[in-house]
């Protein structure tokens, strides 16, 4: 055992080495952004050409980033949407506007309709017209 763990002399320390931290101008930190957008996956080495790590530069990235004020609390991973109604259809294909036209269903079932006929309506009664 030590007899002078709880001796009253005070040792001095001294520090060596502060570390890496280093202080960046904005000028500085936006050459760096702007380094790193311009080619895709550069941040990695663009942040070791410059003995940063990635996160700091992705929060340059973010701090330097040119959004209107109020954007960057709405900001979203969607694509904004627009609902719009169904375009016109075409306009159907031009019909003479005289003539008729003969339908024979079964051996004694006929349908004679003009030109003018709607569509829609000889469709049902067509449809009609087979269940029977």
């Amino acid at each position: 055992m030590d007899s002078n763990k709880y001796s009253t002399q005070v040792e001095r320390l001294g520090v060596v080495e502060t570390g890496r931290r280093r202080r960046w101008t904005d000028d500085e930190k936006l050459k760096i952004v702007l380094e790193s957008m311009q080619a895709p996956r550069a941040i990695s080495s663009t942040a070791r050409r410059y003995g940063i790590s990635r996160s700091l530069l992705l929060n340059w990235r973010r701090s330097f980033c040119t959004e209107p004020e109020g954007a960057a609390g709405q900001r979203s991973s969607f694509v904004p949407a627009m609902v719009v109604a169904d375009p016109m259809p075409p306009p159907p294909p031009a019909t003479p506007t005289s003539g008729h036209m003969v339908i024979e269903i079964g051996k004694n079932r006929r349908v004679i309709v003009d030109a003018g006929v709607d569509a829609a309506a000889l469709a049902r009664v067509l449809a009609i017209l087979e269940l029977r």
